[in-house]
């Protein structure tokens, strides 16, 4: 069950609602604002919209649109999907904020990206690319100017950190996915604190019990197993930020943090009902057509074999 979160992000936003058991008078509608899954009830409730955060949610681009007045820039900065926005509104964005989020498609060959970078070549985003996966080849163009430190959590970068290993930093290696092979291969450089949160060395912190960080592993979607068996040791708070914990929660709603919860796009689920009613619609608006087309005379001579 716990990926079920996993799915929930191809699932279309039109077709999901909230589950029976989360209790919509419990939400923060500040800390909800933020949930990417929330667009269509926020719709509806736009008096009740953090703006701040809303800025930042990435399926939040059409409400923004309508509302350029109450938009966090700095927030809108980091919002992988506000591209066009920024572009058009150069003199707003906020460059740290802007250059640390996740890009879309390949910096270095996506031309909106190179002509902003070539009009602004004084910001300091040197640092903030060195994070950023999609950023690898204009870093390996430009290697004097990586920051290594920043590049250790970079789940892009592994071949570049292999060919470095002195400058790696480990304590920001120890949350990147991508890098259990360097981490395994260097146990004494591992932060376990850090290592806690990384969903893909759940492996690893089983063998090393002691050392788990419960107040990080509780924010990790692949470690419910290991949070059930140690449910004393929960952080409920940030169990309640867990997308992969939102049956744990379930079982247990007096130890819920709603603010924390309130921002889980897993608090909703597949809304079966409205689904098959809207495929049901759009199947009775092509029908007539589609039955013109296939009883149409040119058809005959096919109908036994159609069983018709």
């Amino acid at each position: 069950m716990q990926e079920e979160y996993l799915l929930l992000e191809m699932i279309p936003l039109e077709y999901l609602t909230l589950r029976k058991w989360i209790t919509p008078d419990k939400l923060d509608w500040m800390s909800f604002s933020k949930n990417v899954n929330a667009i269509e009830i926020l719709k509806k409730n736009e008096n009740k919209i953090n703006w701040m955060f809303l800025s930042k949610n990435v399926n939040a681009i059409e409400i923004l649109k309508k509302n350029k007045d109450k938009i966090n820039w700095y927030n809108l900065s980091a919002n992988r999907g506000a591209i066009k926005i920024l572009e058009k509104h150069p003199s707003n964005i906020d460059w740290h904020s802007f250059f640390s989020m996740s890009i879309i498609s390949n910096i270095s060959c996506d031309s909106t990206i190179i002509k902003m970078l070539e009009k602004h070549p004084d910001k300091n985003y040197w640092r903030y690319l060195s994070m950023n996966p999609n950023a690898i080849e204009l870093l390996e163009q430009n290697p004097s100017k990586i920051d290594w430190d920043y590049l250790s959590s970079n789940t892009a970068a592994i071949h570049l950190l292999e060919k470095n290993p002195s400058k790696i930093f480990w304590s920001w290696l120890s949350v990147n996915c991508n890098a259990i092979h360097l981490l395994e291969q260097n146990e004494d450089n591992i932060d376990w604190s850090v290592l806690s949160r990384n969903p893909a060395a759940i492996h690893l912190l089983e063998k090393n019990p002691s050392k788990m960080d419960w107040y990080n592993l509780s924010l990790n979607p692949k470690a419910i197993d290991l949070l059930e068996q140690n449910a004393s040791n929960i952080n409920w708070n940030n169990l309640s930020r867990n997308k992969g914990a939102i049956h744990l929660l379930e079982k247990n709603p007096s130890k819920i943090d709603w603010y924390c919860l309130s921002a889980n796009p897993s608090i909703f689920e597949f809304d079966f009902a409205t689904a098959k009613s809207r495929i049901e619609q759009r199947c009775n608006l092509y029908k007539y057509e589609l039955l013109e087309i296939v009883l149409h005379p040119d058809n005959y001579y096919k109908f036994d074999d159609w069983g018709l």
